[in-house]
């Protein structure tokens, strides 16, 4: 449970969430497992969808995780390789258990099968007449990866299979294996000290080593990577009827297939709870990484008759482990500056191992929890990683304080440009009001501005902004439209190639839409949402600057704290010469008519996005409602017309369902428009 303000925790597990999609689709060095990813991406959701003003144009929320890397080809599953709901504690895993006995009736027989979650990678086996064909990893549980090469070096992976004769059953003509790639362990724990002693880079845990492993370009890499593998479950089947998931079990096995042996049958839920509790115990006597116990309803008959909502099936829940904490020493308190000012503490903390990861750093949210707590440097703390994912101070263990230990101050002043720091009545933030001439301020800035959500300006992230600000280059993110070759004349790593691919890239941004400007500018509250209907209402940005708060609270969408903050920013003379600068450089301004307009077949519905679409962005698919008439809302009430909604869908799905408001996938979105 976390104590940080909304708007801060949003913050965190934003970065959070965008630096783990960077390490896993961008560098091929992923960071956190699918399931942490997913705890990570659930707490945002949810925060989002209680604080739909504070949503972020680059919230990872708004865009769709998952496609498959350029270097593969891609494959479309034939079946959707789906998620699942997570029960983080016994009583979730209580109330699954009562909603499957209210859709099936409480005289149903039930059984089910309990196994190990394996803290791994999904991956798909086809084998036709016995042979395999193809390996693909889940990718986005629609459209995954071709590995098949990288696969059959997986000497655990059989490139032929047993006729099941034990079973009386035939061998399969078609059949689709799904299972887990990992890597135990013991051969986790060599590989990191055959790395070491090579002088190459380790990995954090065994799940980043197996995706790491698994999904290099050469073969021959994966080939010498100790990987093995679990089969746990199949897709479509030609010629042989399963009727169970515990009969599957065995069939696979028989096919010659390895399975988790840890597997349980019961046909008592209090056994299924038992165990589950039984295997928390003994998570680290395990030979494997694992963060749950998936249960699964045994008959496939009673899973179809139970569905899938979205991309979970109702028929099967992952018992989440409890998240893991340890005792380390709090070795001194930093402070990390935002774009809008916010200063937010964070530890440094002698490093220590919580569930596989090597943590030095944790959040300790703001100042008043650090007074709340009595946290001290030099204490010893307990630090706990939030649903295996975020770690954070918990708070000091009073008994093992000493006398060298030092009350912390929260700054009175920025530590980046020295002003006296302001906190809002109310609020648990501290601000550095520099907003025209903090350099950190103006870092961050920048990093938004150019990001994908609004400017798109490849070539520039963090580093980059961070040497255009040091190096005195920029004093504002109007400044980019006045660099040139000659900026970067001598600059170690800008080559001619480089310098032109940039110069081209920012040239390139001022044709972006005027939308997307008012997200760069990087006003409080103000996401792609709120920017797509402030522009289509007032149609250039000089109407937009003349606006009073009255005729902003008059559109719908805008309440009295988000006018507040539009008009804020619209005054403050540092805005005002920003935006004269961006105009002189040749950005667009007003919104060209019936910009992006393809039909009005959704002319006069308002629609709700929620959760993640199959082949979009939540932006993509808001921007192809608008483009065919219809109108985005952040909430869902009696107005709103449809609600689209996509896989872990949260409170927004919930509350359409109350209210009785139809509910369209994406495939239905789009025949809605076809229509």
């Amino acid at each position: 449970m976390t104590h940080l303000e909304p708007a801060q925790r949003i913050h965190e597990l934003s970065a959070a969430l965008r630096v783990a999609d960077y390490h896993y689709y961008v560098l091929d060095d992923p960071q956190l497992s699918d399931a942490e990813y997913d705890a990570l991406m659930r707490e945002l959701r949810g925060l989002e969808a209680q604080h739909p003003e504070l949503i972020n144009p680059v919230s990872p929320t708004q865009r769709v995780a998952g496609v498959a890397a350029a270097q593969f080809a891609k494959v479309t599953h034939p079946q959707p390789m789906l998620s699942l709901a997570n029960a983080m504690d016994e009583a979730e895993l209580h109330e699954w258990h009562a909603r499957v006995l209210r859709l099936l009736g409480p005289d149903v027989p039930l059984s089910f099968v309990v196994e190990p979650k394996i803290d791994g990678l999904a991956i798909a086996l086809r084998y036709e007449e016995g042979h395999l064909v193809q390996g693909a990893t889940r990718g986005d549980g629609t459209v995954g990866e071709d590995v098949t090469a990288n696969l059959r070096t997986v000497r655990a992976i059989p490139l032929s299979l047993r006729v099941p004769t034990e079973l009386a059953l035939p061998l399969a003509t078609q059949i689709e294996v799904r299972g887990e790639i990992y890597m135990g362990r013991d051969d986790f724990a060599a590989l990191n000290q055959r790395l070491e002693a090579a002088g190459e880079k380790c990995f954090a845990n065994a799940r980043n080593a197996a995706a790491g492993s698994l999904r290099q370009k050469d073969a021959a890499v994966t080939a010498e990577r100790p990987l093995r593998f679990f089969a746990y479950a199949v897709g479509p089947v030609q010629g042989v009827n399963l009727t169970g998931q515990w009969q599957t079990l065995h069939y696979l096995r028989a096919l010659g297939l390895p399975v988790n042996r840890d597997a349980q049958h019961f046909d008592r839920f209090a056994a299924v709870v038992a165990f589950c509790h039984e295997w928390m115990a003994r998570r680290e006597q395990l030979p494997f990484e694992a963060d749950g116990i998936v249960v699964k309803v045994d008959d496939f008959a009673l899973q179809r008759e139970l569905g899938v909502v979205q991309r979970d099936p109702r028929w099967a829940v992952a018992f989440k482990f409890p998240a893991r904490e340890a005792v380390t020493r709090l070795a001194a308190i930093t402070v990390n500056l935002g774009r809008t000012g916010v200063l937010t503490p964070n530890a440094e903390l002698e490093p220590v191992v919580i569930g596989g990861v090597t943590v030095r750093n944790a959040s300790l949210h703001n100042a008043d929890y650090i007074s709340e707590r009595d946290i001290r440097i030099g204490d010893f703390v307990t630090v706990k990683r939030a649903g295996d994912v975020i770690p954070y101070v918990v708070g000091p263990v009073l008994h093992l304080r000493d006398a060298s230990v030092q009350v912390w101050h929260f700054p009175s002043h920025c530590p980046a440009c020295g002003t006296a720091l302001e906190r809002v009545e109310g609020e648990a933030a501290w601000r550095c009001p520099n907003f025209g001439i903090c350099p950190a301020q103006l870092v961050r800035k920048v990093e938004h501005f150019v990001s994908r959500g609004a400017m798109d300006i490849a070539g520039i992230g963090e580093r980059q902004a961070e040497q255009f600000v040091s190096a005195g280059w920029i004093s504002d993110v109007a400044d980019l439209y006045a660099l040139n070759a000659e900026s970067f004349a001598g600059v170690e790593g800008y080559g001619p190639k480089r310098i032109a691919n940039l110069l081209q890239a920012i040239e390139a941004s001022k044709q972006r839409s005027v939308e997307r400007l008012l997200v760069g500018l990087g006003i409080r509250f103000v996401g792609s949402v709120a920017a797509r209907d402030l522009v289509r209402h007032f149609g250039t940005l000089d109407a937009l600057m003349a606006a009073s708060e009255s005729d902003l609270v008059a559109l719908e969408g805008v309440g009295p704290v988000v006018a507040a903050s539009i008009v804020t920013f619209f005054q403050r003379e540092e805005s005002r010469q920003l935006l004269a600068k961006l105009r002189a450089a040749g950005l667009r301004w007003e919104r060209e008519a019936n910009e992006d307009a393809l039909s009005t077949s959704l002319a006069g519905k308002t629609f709700v996005l929620t959760g993640t679409l199959p082949s979009m962005t939540r932006e993509q698919a808001g921007a192809l409602i608008t483009a065919h008439g219809g109108k985005l809302s952040e909430s869902v009430s009696k107005k709103t017309s449809y609600v689209v909604a996509g896989s872990s869908a949260g409170s927004k799905l919930t509350k359409a369902t109350q209210l009785g408001i139809p509910v369209l996938d994406e495939a239905g979105l789009r025949a809605l428009i076809a229509a």
